[in-house]
């Protein structure tokens, strides 16, 4: 089992660009515009591209472990949607090709720990507090 809904798995797969949270050894933060993909077999969010093992995003998640993955877009009229992912990387010999055939195998690898999704069910109801709510996933405690 999943630990998305069904309506996130949708909107996943729908979305081709993300934004990933990255910090250094200094604690300064990093964000890159990546292409990722659900590898719904793990259900691991697979973040690849060519050259990625000469990146500093890639250096900063191996070495931190620690990143997170905004996925978001707004149709029209205004409606914002979207889905934050924070979890622990890891680098993998596998997957990069799953996001585009022309990427190199190697990727990284998110193991999801906490899920934060909104308007992803349809046009938020502004005046719910409960529409933007997160949950821990697994045995983490962020």
């Amino acid at each position: 089992m999943s630990v998305f809904t069904d309506k996130e798995i949708g909107y996943l797969r729908s979305q081709r660009l993300g934004r990933l949270a990255t910090i250094d050894a200094a604690g300064e933060l990093h964000v890159t515009p990546v292409g990722f993909h659900h590898d719904e077999a793990d259900d691991t969010i697979v973040i690849g591209g060519p050259n990625l093992r000469q990146t500093r995003k890639y250096r900063d998640a191996i070495e931190r472990g620690v990143v997170a993955i905004v996925v978001d877009d707004v149709p029209p009229p205004w409606q914002p949607r979207g889905i934050e992912i924070r979890g622990t990387a890891h680098a993998s010999d596998e997957g990069g090709r799953m996001i585009h055939p022309d990427f190199p195998p190697d990727c990284l690898r998110i193991t999801v720990r906490k899920i934060l999704s909104w308007g992803v069910n349809g046009p938020r109801d502004r005046t719910d507090p409960r529409e933007r709510r997160a949950r821990v996933v697994g045995a983490s405690t962020e």
